[in-house]
């Protein structure tokens, strides 16, 4: 996800969409530690998009307190 999808997207959808992520994310690390992890990459993906979305949360934060 760029970030241009993500700046389109409601305040209430990022919020899910960050609780998604996680708990792919977690899901991942389980399969990781049990040896079972087809696509690596795909957790440093998940983090960089969480990453990116908590900062399109904060930026409107910061926006709605001026």
């Amino acid at each position: 996800m760029d970030m241009k999808e993500i700046r389109k997207l409601s305040d209430e959808q990022i919020t899910k969409k960050i609780t998604e992520c996680k708990d792919e994310l977690f899901t991942l690390r389980f399969a990781a530690s049990t040896g079972n992890l087809e696509k690596p990459h795909r957790v440093k993906e998940l983090r960089h998009t969480v990453a990116r979305l908590k900062t399109v949360l904060k930026e409107r934060e910061g926006a709605n307190e001026n």
